[in-house]
């Protein structure tokens, strides 16, 4: 019956099944976020996989700026259905006093507020970590900012490739005199992922009683990349040395790159170790010769040789189909992979075999979502809905005790939009 049941809910026709599944490890933790674009949001997404609240507050004129990126999913931006899953929406004017009220009940009862509001902005508000631990005392306050406090760039404005940029990630991507921005939103992405451990870990020492009132946590997109940049600075802090950029490689290790196959395929082959380069040059090219090259003996050397090898890498792959290479590769304990499009990632094989795929519902239909990556035992995340802008307005009003003629008020003098058509 458990198998059944699992089919019918990853069943890419369904939406996820709700019944029978247990809570989440942060069921009863309601988090109230101030967000937009990627950062906060994916922090916020985070939590809700595991179970939390998520209550998302949006300006009532168009709400969170990534709802209208583009309109790819059936009138949504992908990057909204992307990182919005299982919130609940509502909109408040926080220029409105009234608004800034309905807030402070809705923090009165939550646990975590996240912002990535502009550099300032919720100290204009009054909502600062410092103010909110006076208002708020066992809230917990993450503000995710460009560049953090007390720094000549600190009044910024930052985005993904800004921050990318400034803490040096997009000089170590592309090739050299052609830098390139790594095709995922890296600084958004880990920032909020930073964020999100750090909610959990100060949840956590709540709960052991390591910590008790309010809790201030500042996440920035340059402080995250730059800890991402962590080696190359490290690198290049005790050699002088700026590394450069080597494509579809690493400038610590060769070989390790991307080479043409016999039938057109890419194959993607690499060693992290002088083991390992000495199994890929006798089991996997045929070339104990190149094995017992004392130019090639040491990570460095072969570094330092890197276009000689690559030639003879992609001349031994130019002859052989990309099956044939991955398999070889496998008998002979090489990492290999193969290099696909995002369309082809979509119907990746390991995908469907590992049931990763969900059906979730957003206001113009149901589409496809990924689960998120950790695999809990026992716990399917809830993968909830895209919600529409200020779609629980007023079911979060009335759970606030505010009253419908109270509502209709606060609905006429624009401090909330118009209900959700």
């Amino acid at each position: 019956m458990a198998d059944t049941g699992r089919a019918e809910c990853s069943d890419p026709r369904r939406t996820a099944c709700d019944a029978g599944r247990p809570a989440g490890p942060l069921a009863g933790i309601t988090v109230v976020s101030l967000e937009q674009a990627v950062a906060a949001p994916i922090c916020t997404r985070t939590l809700g996989d595991f179970g939390a609240r998520v209550i998302k507050v949006e300006n009532p004129e168009g709400g969170d700026f990534a709802r209208h990126y583009d309109d790819v999913v059936g009138g949504m931006a992908a990057h909204f259905v992307w990182v919005n899953r299982g919130k609940e929406s509502v909109t408040l004017n926080l220029k409105d006093p009234a608004g800034m009220a309905v807030l402070h009940r809705l923090l009165d009862r939550a646990d975590v507020m996240v912002s990535n509001l502009a550099p300032g902005a919720t100290a204009r508000l009054g909502i600062a970590p410092a103010d909110l631990a006076v208002s708020h005392p066992e809230l917990i306050a993450v503000e995710i900012d460009g560049y953090g406090p007390g720094g000549p760039l600190s009044h910024k404005r930052a985005y993904d490739l800004l921050a990318q940029a400034e803490s040096g990630a997009c000089a170590m991507t592309g090739f050299p005199g052609a830098p390139a921005k790594p095709g995922p939103p890296m600084a958004d992405v880990c920032t909020g992922l930073y964020a999100a451990l750090s909610v959990l870990a100060l949840l956590c020492g709540k709960e052991r009683g390591h910590g008790r009132g309010a809790a201030a946590v500042a996440v920035s997109l340059f402080d995250t990349m730059t800890e991402l940049m962590g080696y190359q600075l490290t690198y290049t802090l005790h050699t002088g040395v700026d590394q450069q950029p080597v494509g579809m490689g690493s400038p610590a290790v060769a070989p390790y790159g991307a080479y043409r196959t016999a039938d057109g395929q890419t194959v993607v082959l690499g060693t992290t170790n002088d083991r390992e380069w000495r199994r890929f040059a006798r089991d996997l090219l045929g070339r104990p010769d190149l094995a017992d090259d004392e130019r090639f003996r040491t990570t460095s050397g072969r570094a330092e040789h890197r276009e000689f090898l690559d030639a003879e890498i992609a001349d031994w792959c130019a002859r052989h189909d990309l099956t044939q290479v991955q398999s070889d590769a496998d008998v002979a304990g090489i990492g290999n992979a193969r290099f696909n499009t995002p369309s082809e990632v979509i119907a990746h094989p390991h995908l469907m075999a590992r049931d990763r795929w969900r059906r979730i519902d957003t206001p113009h239909g149901q589409v496809p979502a990924l689960l998120p990556p950790p695999v809990i035992a026992g716990y399917e995340p809830p993968m909830g809905a895209i919600p529409a802008l200020g779609q629980h307005t007023d079911a979060l009003l009335t759970e606030l005790g505010v009253t419908e003629d109270d509502i209709a008020v606060l609905r006429a003098q624009g401090t909330v939009a118009p209900a959700p058509r």
